[in-house]
């Protein structure tokens, strides 16, 4: 496909676009049986930041017969000129249209980039709605942390790949290049494998009660695939030419959390914690420093201070990274003189800042959560950091818990003017979030905070942190009234979102693009609100909107920790005591055998 060169001289950061990265793989396009486009539903620098798209891309290029390439959704200004010039969006390598691919592939991360992938199907050439593609259109995926529930854009796509893609996707595969000319077959096909739900299959119960029941063969409920053992991670990963989001080299040293924190979707859907190997990290370190040139290597996990003998793995990659002038990083460790004592040994220290999480102000609510923290643990934190000479704080808290009030947001603000308190050369940055109640979490059944009472719970912190050394911030409420009536939704919100789409909604994860209005009014012009799904409580007994998906963790561990959660009792964690039965241990082998107790 031949793009105009006038094109490029009127976007910005044309690099977007353009393709041939260092490291980026291209294939002979006619000799391929089947072409994948990878999408990462938002600009370039963002989507090239997500960990998921250089798994995704690694593994399908490994495959015989497979092309994967990739594509992100253009910003404004180019989707103008495609609109325009009468062009179709096309893939980084090789510049074709989308609509000349078999197969496209969302990874979805967050919920406000719904949208986006609507812009990336309709520019490529690609019917919106599923059931208006035939089989001369390309196959419409989905994976990622948001298609936990999937309903709210069942709409728009074909088949969505419920858990980890490293455990079956080969098999997906197969399945398309073998039935690729009939898609009433190769949906029933698709529905057999494990981790696929296939939307077209489903319908809503006649009974009313808000649940799906499948059509023909497919199965009642869809249980998410899981690796048993992480394979190797990605190391010659696709080098930008702009500074993305995340401007690093990655290794996921471990996957998944076991401590248990009662808001958090990440610690349930992801279960249980699998680790790398030591060798496996320090051979992916070198591969990565040799490949790409990164100036800093980060190693990611949900809770890094949980890797055994985590000191022991930065005492061996720290020589590798002085001796290639690689700075080391360790983002998500808890509060402890010892993660500070781990972060002084990393080789290229950039900062005087570290991040900390207490998510709320007191320790009952603290309690109720399940975040596990006491205020000796911060302080004494805070002192050992002093001694370091680390003089700047980042502190993330969330208001709208369950159980939550004035007093526990109050605590907020006391519990930073102590911290601020503590020495005149601390300077504190607050970060505060809304609570998204989210599926598979003991806070499914939760209502959000309204906007107004998340406003006024802010204005109490403005009034407390009027300090100097104290900067506070704060997500929109709109947006994250907006966030969860999409993850909270069942097939009905689809219409709405297409809905906003017509009327102009993109990039609405960016401040500058999202429109309240637009989606207020979208959600009313199909007789919806966005209060229905954000602000109400879903009752314990009623069917949800994904309760057709199965992540392993059991509805009925859910409801435990909802009530312990509003006794404010603690669970601890598996791995460290007995098993709090959660479910795992009924579904997959992996759990027993990594030892948890």
């Amino acid at each position: 496909m031949s793009i105009p060169n006038a094109i490029f001289h009127r976007v910005s950061r044309p690099a977007r676009y353009s393709g041939n990265e260092w490291n980026s793989v291209v294939k002979d396009w006619d000799s391929a049986s089947l072409r994948v486009a990878l999408c990462y539903p938002d600009v370039y620098e963002v989507g090239m930041s997500n960990l998921a798209v250089p798994v995704l891309y690694e593994i399908l290029n490994s495959l015989p017969g497979v092309i994967a390439e990739r594509v992100f959704p253009p910003w404004p200004d180019m989707e103008a000129e495609l609109r325009e010039h009468g062009l179709k969006l096309f893939s980084l390598e090789s510049h074709h249209a989308l609509c000349e691919f078999d197969v496209i592939a969302f990874s979805f991360g967050y919920e406000l980039t719904y949208t986006n992938a609507l812009t990336v199907l309709d520019l490529g050439g690609i019917p919106l709605l599923r059931e208006e593609r035939t089989a001369a259109h390309p196959l419409v995926i989905a994976g990622g942390s948001s298609v936990v529930n999937p309903e709210p854009m069942s709409d728009f796509i074909d088949a969505f790949f419920i858990g980890e893609a490293e455990a079956a996707l080969s098999r997906l595969v197969e399945v398309v290049q073998s039935e690729r000319g009939d898609r009433a077959r190769m949906a029933n096909s698709l529905a057999t494998l494990p981790g696929i739900y296939v939307p077209a299959l489903y319908e809503a119960d006649p009974s009313g009660n808000g649940s799906l029941r499948p059509l023909g063969d497919a199965p009642m409920s869809v249980l998410r695939t899981l690796v048993d053992e992480l394979p190797p991670p990605p190391t010659r990963p696709v080098v930008p030419f702009l500074e993305s989001v995340h401007d690093y080299a990655s290794i996921e040293i471990q996957r998944g959390c076991t401590r248990g924190c009662r808001f958090c979707q990440a610690g349930m859907v992801y279960r249980p914690v699998r680790t790398r190997s030591r060798s496996q990290i320090l051979a992916a370190a070198e591969e990565l420093i040799r490949n790409c040139g990164y100036s800093e290597l980060s190693l990611l996990s949900l809770s890094s201070s949980d890797y055994p003998d985590i000191e022991g793995l930065i005492g061996e990659l720290a020589p590798l990274c002085s001796r290639n002038r690689v700075s080391l990083s360790v983002p998500s460790l808890r509060l402890g003189p010892e993660s500070v004592k781990l972060l002084e040994m990393l080789p290229g220290r950039r900062s005087s800042s570290f991040t900390f999480a207490p998510e709320a102000g007191t320790e009952r609510l603290r309690r109720v959560v399940n975040k596990n923290v006491t205020e000796e643990d911060m302080f004494t934190t805070l002192e050992a950091l002093l001694e370091g000479g680390w003089t700047k704080l980042k502190l993330y808290f969330m208001i709208g818990l369950p159980t939550e009030t004035a007093e526990d947001v109050a605590g907020i603000a006391d519990l930073v003017r102590r911290v601020a308190g503590y020495h005149k050369s601390l300077k504190v940055n607050v970060s505060v979030n809304l609570l998204v109640p989210k599926a598979h979490t003991p806070s499914q059944w939760s209502p959000q905070d309204t906007a107004e009472t998340a406003d006024e719970k802010v204005n109490i912190l403005k009034r407390g942190l009027r300090l100097d050394r104290v900067k506070l911030s704060w997500t929109d409420s709109q947006s994250s009234q907006l966030e969860a009536a999409l993850s909270r939704g069942d097939r009905r919100v689809g219409r709405a979102i297409l809905r906003a789409w017509q009327n102009g909604a993109r990039y609405d994860a960016w401040g500058e693009h999202f429109s309240y209005e637009t989606w207020s009014s979208a959600f009313e012009s199909c007789g919806l609100t966005l209060a229905e799904f954000a602000n109400r409580a879903y009752n314990v007994n009623e069917p949800l909107p994904w309760s057709h998906i199965d992540m392993g963790v059991s509805p009925q561990f859910l409801g435990r920790e909802r009530a312990r959660m509003g006794d404010g009792e603690r669970t601890d964690d598996c791995r460290l005591n007995s098993c709090n039965g959660c479910g795992l241990q009924e579904r997959y082998t992996v759990c027993s055998t990594l030892g948890y107790n």
